[in-house]
């Protein structure tokens, strides 16, 4: 995973943190001291994995010498009623570490998931499903780690993976080739620079520029295959905005090389995974 476990251990803490205060009280009343258990997770409904691993170090986390059993791995397609790992360790310490590492694996199986039907949808076209920084705040590592085990590919991980030149940008700069210009003047060297159009003749004016990157931004499906014409694969290009299961075959058959999509991550549903004793 392109996971930063300090990072990751980080974040697993707060959760734990948020779900259980002082302790697990339906654990220590319920569950006596040394108590073992083994539970299997299992898929409710088919989906597409992610998450796993971060599931294995909630528990770990809990209950360092707990058995962990994967049974597929991220990325894989699992199917309705299937068991695809086991947990087996000190008993308070799995349920108490339950409900975190739930939520955690259905988020992010529910953003591979969505990400899969996109990258589906524009199979044999030649581009390349992107996401967004439209993220859970605090699961942007883990969010769009799910959209590569769903086939997608990341855009900028944060704002300081690139530059991006959006309208607000290029009006306090005063032109498109003003900010271009400023850009490259002051950016680290291996630093790509994108600019936003919405025309035409923007697009040409930061092709003139020498802009890395050009995103075509709520450009209908016409004014986009003028704009691929027109660059003819000298820089590639982005489409944004608009961008839904039912039109993104169209968008994609213009011959943009990008299309960026803020719902894979903001608005994937939770798939339904079960802890359940073995």
């Amino acid at each position: 995973m392109l996971i930063d476990p300090r990072k990751l251990d980080k974040l697993i803490g707060l959760w734990l943190d948020e779900d259980c205060n002082y302790f697990d009280l339906t654990a220590k009343i319920m569950v006596d001291d040394g108590a073992r258990a083994a539970f299997g997770l299992n898929a409710r409904e088919p989906l597409v994995l992610a998450g796993l691993p971060v599931a294995e170090r909630i528990f770990r986390t809990l209950d360092p010498g707990c058995h962990f059993n994967a049974r597929a791995a991220d990325g894989d397609r699992i199917e309705a009623g299937a068991t695809f790992a086991t947990v087996e360790g000190d008993a308070q310490a799995l349920l108490t570490a339950e409900r975190v590492a739930l939520n955690l694996l259905q988020r992010l199986c529910g953003i591979a998931g969505l990400t899969a039907e996109y990258v589906r949808a524009i199979e044999g076209t030649g581009a390349f499903l992107v996401d967004t920084r439209k993220t859970t705040p605090g699961l942007r590592m883990l969010e769009k780690y799910a959209v590569t085990c769903g086939g997608g590919r990341n855009h900028r991980l944060g704002l300081d993976n690139g530059i991006m030149l959006k309208d607000n940008h290029i009006a306090v700069a005063g032109s498109i080739a003003a900010a271009v210009a400023k850009a490259k003047a002051k950016a680290p060297v291996l630093t790509k620079i994108e600019v936003e159009c919405d025309r035409l003749d923007q697009v040409a004016e930061a092709l003139g520029a020498g802009a890395d990157v050009i995103m075509l931004d709520n450009m209908t499906n016409a004014d986009m295959r003028e704009a691929v014409a027109l660059v003819a694969g000298r820089v590639p290009l982005e489409c944004s905005g608009g961008v839904r299961l039912d039109t993104i075959r169209g968008k994609a058959e213009t011959g943009v090389d990008f299309i960026s999509v803020g719902r894979i991550t903001q608005s994937a549903p939770c798939v339904d995974i079960g802890l359940d004793e073995l």
